[in-house]
C-alpha cells in the first residue's frame, strides 16, 4: 500500500471514529425484578433500573401498550418529556409516571458531568413483551 493511500486510510478511520465518540452514551437498563399481582390477575409488576452516563440519553420511544410506569430518579438529574407535557428536569428523590401509549420524546441525562439513575416501575400485562419500543 502506499504511503497516500495509508495516510488516507488512517484519515478516515480517524474521522469514523470521531463521528462515533461524538454521539452521545446511551443509557443501559438493568431488570430488577418481575412479580405477578395477585389481586389483579393478569398483571405484573416489574422494575427496571435505567443508568444514564454523563450526557447520556435514551432515543424517543414508546412502552407496551399495557404499562403504566412510575420512574423515581435514584440519583443526579434527569430530563424527561412525556406525551404533550412540556419537558421537566426531575432529580433525586422526585418522581413522574407515563400513561399508557405515551410517547417518550425526551428522556436523557440532564447533566454533561455526573452520572444519573432512575429505577422504572411498569404495572403491565403478565408477559406484554418488548416492554420499550424505540421510535
Amino acid at each position: 500500500m502506499s504511503i497516500k493511500k495509508a495516510l488516507i486510510a488512517v484519515l478516515a478511520a480517524a474521522v469514523i471514529a470521531g463521528a462515533a465518540a461524538a454521539q452521545p452514551p446511551g443509557s443501559t437498563s438493568t431488570p430488577k425484578f418481575t412479580h405477578p399481582l395477585p389481586n389483579v390477575p393478569g398483571k405484573s409488576l416489574v422494575a427496571v433500573e435505567v443508568a444514564y452516563p454523563p450526557g447520556g440519553k435514551s432515543a424517543p420511544h414508546r412502552h407496551a401498550g399495557s404499562a403504566f410506569i412510575y420512574a423515581y430518579v435514584l440519583s443526579g438529574a434527569i430530563e424527561s418529556q412525556v406525551g404533550d407535557a412540556p419537558s421537566r428536569v426531575f432529580t433525586a428523590g422526585e418522581s413522574f409516571f407515563e400513561e399508557p401509549g405515551a410517547h417518550h420524546g425526551i428522556s436523557r441525562n440532564a447533566s454533561a458531568t455526573e452520572p444519573a439513575r432512575l429505577l422504572a416501575v411498569f404495572v403491565v400485562d403478565t408477559g406484554d413483551q418488548p416492554l420499550t419500543i424505540p421510535d
